[in-house]
């Protein structure tokens, strides 16, 4: 990994960045040493979105505007998983490959449900 990512204080922009990594890094992979480029933009898209969302949502306008970014980084999160079962199933990815990438996701999508549920009810005592 670079020395320009440096752990913080934000489990889910870390797991969301660190996550984005894997994905480029995947897409490379499935690029170079597969010669795959139709599902490997698809994964890269989606994959490297939630980051971007949650990022967005840190500077969102109103509490509405933040839950609405992670509502997207969740949608992207489930798509990203569509394209992980797709290429293990397509036999683009080794079943250790697939249950890690998977794993994360699950982990991200937890973390992605309970922050907007916090924030929904925090929203609905103001």
């Amino acid at each position: 990994m670079n020395t320009f990512y440096k752990k913080r204080r934000d489990p889910l922009g870390d797991k969301t960045f660190l996550f984005a990594i894997r994905i480029v890094k995947l897409h490379k992979y499935l690029k170079h040493e597969k010669q795959e480029y139709t599902l490997s933009k698809q994964i890269l898209r989606s994959g490297t979105s939630p980051g971007a969302m949650v990022k967005e949502a840190q500077n969102a306008e109103s509490g509405k505007d933040f839950i609405h970014k992670l509502c997207i980084a969740q949608k992207e999160i489930a798509e990203t998983q569509y394209w992980i079962e797709l290429l293990h199933a397509t036999d683009y990815l080794e079943e250790n490959q697939y249950k890690s990438l998977i794993q994360d996701s699950v982990e991200i999508l937890k973390i992605l449900k309970r922050s907007i549920l916090t924030r929904r009810k925090n929203l609905q005592k103001e």
